[in-house]
């Protein structure tokens, strides 16, 4: 069976995420990097991804410890920014990711090239493509070339907006802030999920995500910015 080739398009942009000429480890490797579940095909990126979100949190959790002089709280608080799935597909999208993910016509039709979830995910599994094509100093210039701008920037310097309800509550002397799921919508590959926090006698808001995660993160935030 011959091996799955790459366009040129797509060929061009794996030269913008590698920073070198030409996809190391045969185009195989990166068809099944951009290839999405809803192609049907044998092998997807999820494989990849999940070797690739491994590799990615190493390569983040190492520079962060050459850096930064800091106890492991503020170096969890930045790591889990900048390896956020939001982060990623911020990432996905500086590179022009989107056209490039190989997507069944009902999931591009959905919307599904843009979204924050297989962005993410597609950027875990390319970063898993480039551990293993080559090796895990290629794969560290790698990310510490697309992430340098947001791990020198304000990503995770600020408090996480849940951490800082909860302090909040606490100052106040109120109860913990309660989270409950309202809706879940859209299919798999492009959920939204609305999310409501309340604190019993000062009030609700509610926030929406491409997870639920996402959705808690957003609605602390409202209402921090609401009642605090």
């Amino acid at each position: 069976m011959s091996e799955p080739a790459i366009g040129a398009e797509t060929r061009a942009f794996l030269v913008r995420f590698l920073g070198t000429e030409g996809a190391a480890g045969g185009d195989a490797l990166w068809h099944e990097a951009l290839t999405h579940g809803s192609m049907g095909e044998a092998r997807d990126y999820q494989r990849l991804e999940f070797l690739g979100d491994r590799v990615l949190g190493l390569v983040i959790a190492e520079w962060l410890h050459e850096t930064l002089d800091a106890r492991e709280g503020t170096l969890s608080q930045r790591l889990n920014a900048l390896v956020a799935r939001s982060m990623c597909a911020t990432i996905g999208r500086g590179l022009g990711l989107g056209p490039h993910i190989r997507l069944g016509k009902q999931a591009r039709d959905d919307g599904a090239a843009d979204s924050d979830n297989i962005l993410g995910d597609v950027i875990e599994a390319l970063v898993g493509a480039a551990f293993l094509a080559l090796g895990f100093a290629g794969a560290r210039a790698v990310v510490r070339r697309l992430w340098e701008r947001e791990f020198t920037g304000a990503a995770g310097h600020a408090k996480h907006p849940k951490s800082a309800l909860q302090e909040w509550a606490a100052e106040q002397r109120r109860k913990m802030p309660e989270y409950r799921l309202v809706a879940r919508e859209g299919p798999d590959h492009a959920a939204r999920f609305t999310v409501a926090v309340a604190i019993r006698g000062v009030g609700e808001a509610a926030a929406e995500g491409a997870s639920k995660q996402e959705a808690e993160t957003e609605a602390a935030r409202s209402f921090l910015e609401r009642f605090a």
